[in-house]
């Protein structure tokens, strides 16, 4: 059996430490995960109502449309139900998007670093992949993406807060771009931590979609709306758009669980500004304790933080483990010295800087 030969080569996604795999590892009795960028205050107790409500339909085929879903999202975007599209995740629907447009010998930028997930469907499609390096602010670097357009391009792809920096580009900025790209490209907005925003200079995705015809903006219930273990996110764009993203789409891809509480989320707005609230604190707190440290880190717009330890970090990675603390390495993301930690609630936040402060002792720094 042979598989194709250009995925040969492509790296099987590594998944953050389990909390109770951990336990077990290390026996440690409480550990704290900062490490996905999951929501701390959970998701709203009306998904949860939601999510019990479906326990005796098990059994039956979920909405292959979503249509009570869809009807609800195009009502909160103002847009016509003919522009969105539902995926087990914001994930799926990058997939969906690979698929519907690339064909091998097509051509695709993205920055490095960012969303792993775009370059990993393009290559599978057999795109060709053109990364352009953020700037020492980690920051996407758009002119550069610019210059590299060519009749072969296909889709850029723009992580907006950027995965796994954090940092934002603002509507100007991105108008810009748009006003630059040729029609022909696909330009992916992928919005995953919008609602997180608090600057007033978030980008206006759907004001710029009734401008250019060439872009989908990406959005997930997983990560503010807290309903990451049940898959849900989606896409909008032109209606001729998201119709090619459709025809391969398969069906039944997101389960009755996931559309009730989604549904039941998106109406609760009180619990996600909330959410943004405490995170937006959070931020603040977090940032003040790494400027007592004496440590930098890249400005956040999203639920996490990028900051650098100055000391290998694979290093302080393994000593937070073994406090109980995970995060993720930015090792193991392009950032041999910086770790992304997640914004959690203020008691998390507290123990990842009282255990941070103990592994900088620790570990000597990089020279």
């Amino acid at each position: 059996m042979q598989p194709k030969q250009h995925i040969m080569h492509l790296p099987v996604y590594q998944p953050g430490k389990p909390i109770d795999a951990v336990k077990r590892e290390l026996g440690l009795t409480e550990v704290i995960k900062l490490a996905s960028n999951e929501n701390p205050f959970g998701c709203s107790p009306k998904a949860k109502e939601a999510i019990v409500a479906m326990a005796d339909q098990t059994s039956i085929y979920p909405d292959g449309a979503a249509v009570e879903l869809t009807e609800e999202v195009a009502k909160f975007w103002n847009v016509d139900t003919n522009q969105i599209i539902f995926g087990a995740g914001s994930d799926e629907v990058i997939l969906l998007i690979a698929r519907a447009f690339f064909v091998p010998g097509d051509e695709t930028i993205m920055a490095t670093h960012t969303f792993p997930q775009y370059k990993h469907n393009a290559e599978i499609e057999g795109a060709k992949i053109v990364e352009v390096p953020l700037d020492e602010n980690g920051n996407q670097n758009l002119d550069a993406m610019l210059a590299k357009v060519t009749d072969k391009t296909k889709i850029v792809w723009i992580c907006n807060p950027n995965n796994p920096t954090g940092t934002m580009h603002t509507h100007e900025e991105i108008a810009k771009f748009m006003a630059a790209v040729p029609s022909s490209v696909l330009v992916i907005l992928d919005e995953a931590y919008a609602e997180y925003n608090t600057t007033g200079q978030y980008p206006d995705g759907l004001a710029l979609l009734r401008q250019y015809k060439n872009i989908i903006l990406l959005r997930t219930f997983s990560k503010i709306y807290g309903l990451a273990a049940l898959r849900i996110g989606y896409g909008i764009g032109h209606p001729d758009v998201i119709r090619s993203v459709n025809q391969v789409r398969e069906p039944f891809n997101t389960t009755s669980f996931a559309q009730k509480a989604a549904l039941a989320a998106i109406r609760d707005q009180a619990f996600i500004d909330s959410c943004r609230e405490q995170n937006a604190a959070g931020i603040r707190y977090m940032q003040a304790e790494f400027d007592k440290l004496g440590l930098s880190y890249f400005e956040a717009h999203g639920n996490f933080i990028m900051v650098d330890v100055k000391r290998p970090a694979g290093q302080v990675f393994e000593a937070l483990l073994r406090k109980g603390i995970i995060v993720r390495g930015g090792h193991q993301l392009g950032f041999p010295t910086k770790i992304r930690v997640t914004v959690g609630s203020q008691e998390q936040n507290e123990k990842f800087i009282a255990a941070l402060e103990s592994v900088l002792k620790e570990v000597p720094v990089q020279v």
